[in-house]
């Protein structure tokens, strides 16, 4: 791309489209009918967005894709499909979640660009330099991270680096929220998020409790103020948000940002007009603006606490932005050349009135001798005016014909066009874009549509007996009293051997290691491999710059105690890329595994992480419902000639709904960060009670569903297929003891042929996507 940098719109529908480009935008970004993230837009059929990179690219201006959602099994089938047009067209990047969708692109579509989307949660070099190894150009980090920390990952990554500039911002990590999903099976990751976050809330904590409030509803981020900072960092994209916005929001926005990266460029940067910010705020605002992350970690007054509703902009605005940005396309004026001499071929020459040097000439059969009617300038005029569902307008049009002339108005047309298109071609390849990629649509002669079964992969799966699928279950724990209760657990039931691996949080090693308490610690974990059951060390969701120090101090103790642990537990690209780093995954006896987070939705997701770094297994994604996991696990299965990789399912557990950069109590009350006491509660309108974990040491908060998901109901059909996982967040070590005995109470006696009659010793449950799934 050029070294100024590049200012991306966005546009949901085409009239936003054509808006953005005529505002100055240098790229757009949209969705086909299929795929994207903004389910509820316009977007563009197939013939809309074709047209669409047809007319940026006479521009000069690029347009990117946004594939960025989670595909299921069943879907993968068509993607091929879906984007061959797009590719065939010229299409300069696709803009990609999902593991296996990057994957399936990367191998299907050579040459196309992959950008990572912002859904991907990449929050640091790690995960930047692991998604570049797998083909990764550029990144759209995480929005929460600070302009210190996007300086940083260019630096260390030498990626492209796509930042969120201005428009809505989430209260969660992107790609990080099951709220809505949860909630109502609108699924955030699937483009179709509720937006649960806008609601209002009560927080409560160490028995005190606010007033109804907006503690979830962030401000707008508007950053024109900070326009030379940002370019001087390194960023290549300015990304405005608001795919689900009115076109005259993507003219406004895109042309304001657009005369103040100009003045820049010239040298002429001041304070940003009054005039002009005064827009910015009236242009589809919610509450107000703030700058977002890039200068602070969180706060109070990024928030719209009292008001999350947006404003309506005003008429006259909208009407001037209208006249002055159309919402169609503007023909471009060409002069045309004909010569129809009987005897010679005939010839038509075209080119831009407003640069010459940019034509095109096409001949064609020979003229003859007319019989009867002989062609006419007139005739002939007629014919090359007729422009109509092209990008140009006959401004001029000299014709040299011969009285005798003969020639078919067919042919005259056929010329027509093939000259039109050759004046198209020659403009985009001025511009230093693409007409047509030049490479077959898909690799290795496979038809459209058609995935490809999976072969060996590099993975060596760490499959499991059926005895140990049908008589153990994988546990993760995140405190003492929840380490306590399954020890206790295990001497009680040491013949069983009912845990065969333990998931140690992080955080939680972090504080033994902080508080000298590591001997304590490394008795814990030789006495649980004494009773055959597997430690890992399992990361955080979310790793940052500022986490440097905390994770050289796990790697030190795991490289120190490496016999007390089998290997890690990683939640993230972030996770993947930082092991990767450390060269770990490349001996037999490393271990690794992704856990939900990691969103293994599909078997190309699973097998390109594998072509990169070695993985062990995987736990499966909380959105696919039960037919899609048996699909999953089927094509699986056939990886390898062993029984494939270890899959694990979580039978039980508070499901995380965000993870986020803000801390509802530093929001509505004060910082707590020296109290013991890290839990809090969020009460919505029904006065459900959603428990909030205040992790202090990372500077953020988890948000757990009101109620534990359990499907001890569905256990005796899932025997055998699967690892089945028990997790341990917010539980006390009592609960935790209720939880573990229930479950070997049931592992031992589930009568297969009508599930389990066991009563769910903590009371209310849900059964989350099992049977029902996201949208």
């Amino acid at each position: 791309m050029s070294q100024k940098v590049e200012l991306l719109a966005p546009a949901g529908s085409p009239e936003a489209f054509y808006s953005a480009i005529h505002a100055g935008a240098d790229a757009v970004y949209l969705a086909g009918n299929r795929f994207g993230a903004r389910a509820y837009a316009n977007n563009f059929t197939t013939e809309e967005l074709i047209k669409c990179i047809r007319y940026a690219h006479i521009y000069g201006r690029r347009v990117y894709l946004t594939v960025n959602t989670l595909v299921n099994e069943y879907e993968l089938s068509s993607l091929g499909e879906f984007l061959e047009p797009f590719y065939n067209a010229g299409l300069d990047g696709v803009i990609v979640q999902d593991f296996g969708v990057f994957c399936y692109i990367r191998e299907h579509f050579p040459g196309m660009e992959l950008h990572v989307s912002t859904q991907m949660t990449l929050t640091s070099g790690f995960g930047g330099n692991f998604l570049k190894e797998m083909g990764a150009v550029r990144i759209v980090p995480a929005r929460e991270l600070s302009l210190e920390e996007l300086r940083q990952l260019k630096q260390e990554t030498g990626l492209e680096i796509e930042a969120f500039i201005h428009g809505a911002m989430c209260y969660c990590y992107s790609g990080q929220c099951l709220f809505s999903s949860i909630l109502g099976g609108r699924s955030g990751n699937r483009g179709r998020c509720a937006q649960p976050c806008r609601l209002s809330y009560r927080v409560e904590y160490q028995k005190q409790t606010t007033k109804e409030c907006y503690p979830l509803s962030l401000k707008d981020m508007c950053t024109i103020d900070h326009i030379p900072e940002l370019i001087e960092a390194g960023i290549d994209s300015f990304k405005i948000e608001g795919r689900m916005k009115r076109p005259e929001y993507a003219a406004g926005v895109t042309a304001i940002y657009r005369k103040y990266i100009d003045l820049y460029y010239a040298g002429k940067f001041s304070d940003v007009s009054n005039t002009d910010k005064e827009k910015l705020k009236s242009l589809y605002v919610r509450s107000n603006l703030s700058n977002g992350y890039l200068f602070r970690h969180n706060g109070r007054d990024m928030i719209t606490i009292d008001n999350p509703s947006y404003g309506k902009t005003a008429d006259t605005l909208s009407e001037e932005l209208s006249r002055q940005f159309p919402q169609s396309e503007i023909k471009l004026p060409v002069q045309m050349t004909a010569r129809f001499i009987e005897g010679e071929a005939a010839c038509i020459s075209v080119c831009l009135q407003q640069e010459p040097s940019v034509s095109a000439t096409v001949t064609g059969p020979t003229v003859e001798i007319a019989g009867k009617q002989p062609i006419t300038r007139d005739n002939i005029c007629k014919q090359l005016n007729k422009l109509g569902e092209t990008f140009y307008y006959a401004d001029e049009i000299q014709v040299n014909v011969s009285d005798n002339a003969f020639f078919s108005l067919k042919q005259m047309n056929d010329l027509r066009r093939q000259a039109i298109e050759h004046l198209t071609i020659a403009l985009i390849q001025k511009n230093g874009l693409i007409f047509q990629n030049g490479m077959a649509p898909l690799a290795k002669g496979q038809p459209a549509g058609e995935v490809a079964q999976p072969g060996t992969t590099s993975a060596q799966p760490a499959g499991k007996s059926k005895q140990q699928l049908e008589n153990a279950f994988c546990v993760s724990v995140c405190s003492k009293e929840q380490v306590k209760a399954v020890c206790d657990f295990t001497k009680k039931y040491a013949d069983y051997h009912p845990i065969s691996r333990l998931y140690l949080d992080a955080d939680l090693i972090y504080c033994y290691i902080q508080r000298n308490e590591i001997e304590g610690l490394n008795r814990t974990v030789a006495d649980l491999q004494s009773s055959k059951c597997e430690t890992y060390i399992a990361l955080p969701p979310i790793l940052r710059s500022g986490d440097n120090a905390y994770i050289q101090s796990i790697w030190d103790y795991y490289v120190e105690n490496e016999g007390l642990f089998k290997g890690f537990l990683v939640k993230s690209a972030d996770g993947l890329g930082l092991l990767s780093s450390l060269q770990y995954g490349t001996k037999s006896n490393h271990s690794i595994v992704m856990d939900a987070d990691c969103y293994i939705w599909n078997h190309f997701g699973y097998e390109g992480i594998n072509q990169t770094i070695r993985t062990n297994g995987f736990c499966i994604p909380y959105e696919l419902n039960a037919a899609q996991q048996h699909e999953l696990i089927k094509q699986l299965k056939t990886l390898s000639a062993a029984q494939g990789p270890a899959i694990e399912k979580v039978f039980y557990g508070y499901i995380p709904l965000m993870k986020t950069s803000n801390c509802i109590v530093n929001s509505t009350m004060q910082c707590q960060k020296n109290q013991q006491d890290k839990q809090a509660n969020l009460i919505d309108r029904y006065h459900k009670k959603f428990h909030v974990c205040l992790n202090c040491i990372h500077c953020m908060n988890i948000i757990y569903n009101s109620l534990p998901l359990s499907l001890h109901k569905e256990f005796y059909k899932w025997r055998g297929k699967v690892l089945p996982r028990l997790n341990f967040t917010i539980e006390n070590g009592q609960d935790t003891g209720k939880v573990l005995q229930f479950y070997l109470s049931l592992m031992n006696s589930c009568d297969k042929s009508k599930g389990s009659s066991e009563v769910f010793p903590l009371g209310e449950y849900t059964t989350g996507h099992e049977k029902r799934g996201v949208e």
